[in-house]
């Protein structure tokens, strides 16, 4: 296996109609990090405030991980990138067989999608779709 390329490349975004400062405080608390992502020891690397952040990864997986946060129209385009490689109880990278290596990016684009939509519902409030953020 290339350690170079990681086994892992994920990519998602998903549109919330908030400011980018308010996205990015749902990742500001390591607690949060956890309850995210229960399988993995995030080390942050790049702290950008509220354009996001970069983490190397540990524990399931090894590799990096980012959350950035990029001003678009009246919200934010959230964008969430993973590259990592599935590791063995060693730590170390491990390959996996193409179907089980299919099954765990599956399961981690679901991931991440559902925390993108969790923080959606959450930090939308309630707002109808082609309607503008709450006034505060």
């Amino acid at each position: 296996m290339n350690q170079a390329s990681p086994a892992l490349d994920l990519v998602d975004e998903t549109f919330i109609v908030v400011p980018p400062a308010t996205v990015a405080a749902a990742f500001a608390d390591p607690r949060s990090w956890t309850r995210y992502w229960p399988d993995l020891v995030l080390e942050v690397y790049t702290d950008r405030g509220e354009a996001g952040l970069r983490w190397t990864v540990r524990g399931a997986l090894v590799g990096t991980m980012e959350v950035w946060t990029e001003p678009v129209l009246d919200g934010t385009l959230l964008h969430y990138f993973l590259r990592a490689t599935p590791a063995g109880p060693d730590g170390t990278p491990k390959e996996l067989p193409p179907r089980e290596l299919r099954r765990e990016f599956d399961r981690r684009a679901r991931a991440a999608k559902t925390i993108a939509l969790g923080l959606k519902e959450i930090l939308e409030d309630g707002r109808e779709p082609g309607v503008g953020p709450r006034a505060g």
